[in-house]
């Protein structure tokens, strides 16, 4: 049977599993469980290979592969219907969903085997990867919008997993109540698209988007409002300033949910849908320069609060927002492939990295703070290994995947020209900036883990290595963060960039004297960009390096003379205290005395009970008149009879009485 024929098995499986699981899981044993969810997870996996061997063998008239299964919305000429296509970006998509998403829940089976509510934690996970494919898998915003909110469901569960701890509730309300603002906008996008093209079908809209020529720089027409408007919501999704305060408190989930929702594939949606609606970015080059100034500086940003952070989570929840960032960095100056090349090998690094400080977690008995840690890799080696490697590969040191795709952002970058020559090379300075501290803080985190002297209590912690349910995980991903990035090396030596190439007939670009021309200099500033990126890698492992183990005592008082600097990262620029201060407390007195007490319980409640009461007097008047006295029976029928004839002979008598008519 063909796959490509029946693309809804890919994101069914999953939905099955989820649904065995959540239904029937709370009486079976943890096996049982886990056969259904690996089992739903990675038939779904080979599914999509399968998928993905088939689409290799469809002639370029064929792509992008539509299939239209049933019509779910019909409104005059308005059809959103259950349709699913298949193109070279979604082939991507698909392989890092599925793929990753497996091995994480491999890895689950050991991290999560003594926790309560087993069955409900991989329900809610298999979920999570059905609504991801819906969302990737979509050939149209409505279904797309239909994972994008999916996925926020899912990922609100998983993140309060542990919902009788308070701060862990209160990060799955967080995460939830920030990415609805940002779903708002995303919604009044999709509404201003269909008003100005009629459809919301990705061919038919993007066919229709072509011709069109581009806004100019400044002014906000419907294309730049638009873009800007799926740009509110990508930025909640992909937690980008200023919506990005949710993913930082999101780590009270267990951190199986960490690596494959905030660093491997939710989080990466906005991402993907600006990629998506490249033609549409394409054409407003304001909304472009938006994107790339916004992603750079969420880059710089949470880069330098991850500077002060001791919970290794935090770490590396921070290190997330500033690479995406980068990944918007390369959208907002027109190097898509670039961005979705960082997305594949982020994926693989930081999917690694989270699941790494897991082990080193499980290894330490629960233990988070880096500072209550050292000296953990000669009893953790495999740990320490992988946790290396995929430190080495987000630094951006070759040959890992991680320097091919940041030296695409940043040449990207350098080469820029949208908004002035100068904005772009600001852009690429900062990214190179942000590419310093990326690597200082993530050696850090290696020397205050893995070296130095043991800051723990031997007696109170009894070190492990983690099961091999764990570790096999760690060593798919370690592998494929040293060469998921060589598709891209060619392009060193002067051969085609083969990721970029695949991604071409989607991101095609007008070709040319001037695309050779662009294509030339690109070559020619490969090596020296890239020696420069190399360079400053080595200077934030150096710098690190320095601080953390030949001078273990320079960074308390780096933090005493640079207090007031320090303590601002430290509280994280204070975004959560302005929010609280500017917008929380405010709504909730708003809601509390306006809403609640005055609206609701003076106003509301007070008329129907005003009501209420009047009825009751009116009817408690009424039963009194039923008094079950003869006379009083015969006087009450005299007055009405009386009213009677008065109303009847009322036009008659009014002369009589001298009553004009």
């Amino acid at each position: 049977m063909p796959i490509l024929e029946h693309l809804w098995i890919i994101p069914l499986l999953p939905l099955l599993g989820a649904t065995v699981n959540g239904l029937f899981g709370r009486t079976w044993p943890n096996k049982i469980v886990n056969s259904v969810a690996i089992g739903a997870t990675g038939l779904s996996f080979f599914a999509a290979l399968e998928a993905v061997r088939e689409f290799f063998l469809l002639s370029p008239e064929q792509i992008p592969w539509v299939k239209q299964y049933f019509s779910w919305i019909e409104a005059g000429n308005f059809r959103a219907g259950f349709d699913l296509q298949v193109d070279q970006l979604t082939v991507v998509m698909l392989l890092v969903v599925t793929g990753v998403g497996w091995l994480i829940h491999i890895y689950s089976t050991g991290y999560m085997a003594h926790e309560g509510g087993y069955y409900r934690f991989f329900a809610y996970l298999n979920l999570f990867m059905f609504f991801m494919l819906i969302l990737v898998l979509a050939a149209n915003y409505v279904l797309l919008f239909v994972g994008w909110e999916g996925v926020g469901l899912a990922s609100y569960l998983l993140i309060g997993f542990y919902f009788l701890r308070k701060s862990a509730a209160d990060a799955g309300k967080k995460a939830f109540i920030v990415n609805r603002i940002g779903d708002f906008g995303f919604m009044l996008g999709m509404f201003l698209l269909f008003r100005t093209f009629g459809t919301l079908d990705f061919v038919k809209l993007f066919d229709k988007a072509t011709p069109l020529s581009a806004e100019a720089m400044g002014h906000l027409g419907t294309l730049t409002v638009a873009c800007l408007l799926l740009f509110m919501g990508a930025a909640g999704k992909s937690a980008q300033i200023p919506l990005y305060v949710w993913l930082p408190d999101a780590m009270e989930g267990p951190t199986p949910v960490s690596a494959l929702i905030h660093a491997a594939t939710m989080v990466t949606a906005g991402v993907y849908v600006v990629a998506r609606s490249h033609v549409l970015f394409m054409r407003a080059p304001t909304a472009m320069l938006v994107v790339a100034v916004v992603g750079c500086a969420t880059a710089l940003f949470a880069a330098t609060i991850g500077l002060v952070q001791t919970d290794i989570k935090k770490v590396l929840a921070y290190s997330t927002v500033s690479q995406l960032g980068y990944m918007f960095l390369a959208c907002g100056v027109g190097a898509f492939s670039a961005g979705i090349f960082h997305l594949m090998t982020h994926a693989f690094f930081k999917a690694l990295l989270f699941l790494a400080a897991g082990s080193v977690i499980h290894a330490m008995g629960g233990e988070q703070d880096m500072l209550h840690m050292g000296g953990l890799s000669k009893k953790i080696k495999w740990t320490f290994v992988t946790m290396a490697t995929g430190t080495l590969a987000i630094a951006g040191i070759p040959p890992l995947a991680g320097f091919f795709s940041k030296d695409s952002i940043l040449l990207s970058a350098y080469q820029s020209e949208n908004g002035g020559p100068n904005v772009g090379h600001i852009l690429y300075a900062t990214g190179l900036f942000t590419a310093l501290l990326t690597s200082f803080y993530m050696f850090r985190l290696i020397f205050l883990t893995f070296f130095g002297k043991e800051r723990y209590d031997e007696h109170h912690v009894h070190v492990h290595e983690s099961p091999k349910s764990m570790l096999v995980p760690l060593a798919i991903l370690a592998v494929l963060s040293i060469v998921g990035g060589w598709l891209a090396a060619p392009a060193f030596w002067g051969k085609p960039d083969y990721f970029a190439k695949f991604l071409e007939p989607v991101f095609a670009a007008p070709g040319g004297a001037e695309a050779n021309t662009a294509e030339a200099v690109a070559h020619a500033l490969e090596w020296p960009l890239a020696a420069v990126a190399f360079i400053t890698a080595l200077l934030g492992g150096f710098a690190a390096y320095w601080l953390y183990l030949k001078q273990p005592s320079k960074p308390d008082r780096l933090a005493k003379s640079f207090g007031g600097a320090y303590r601002t990262l430290l509280h994280k620029y204070y975004v959560d205290e302005l929010y609280a201060a500017t917008i929380v407390r405010p709504l909730m007195w708003l809601s509390t005395n306006v809403f609640w007490k005055t609206v609701d319980v003076s106003i509301i409640d007070g008329a129907v009970n005003g009501i209420a009461e009047g009825i009751t007097v009116v009817g408690d008047g009424t039963r009194r008149t039923q008094s079950g006295n003869t006379r009083s029976y015969a006087v009450w029928v005299v007055v009405g009879a009386i009213v009677i004839v008065a109303v009847i002979f009322w036009p008659h008598v009014r002369p009589v009485l001298g009553v004009a008519r």
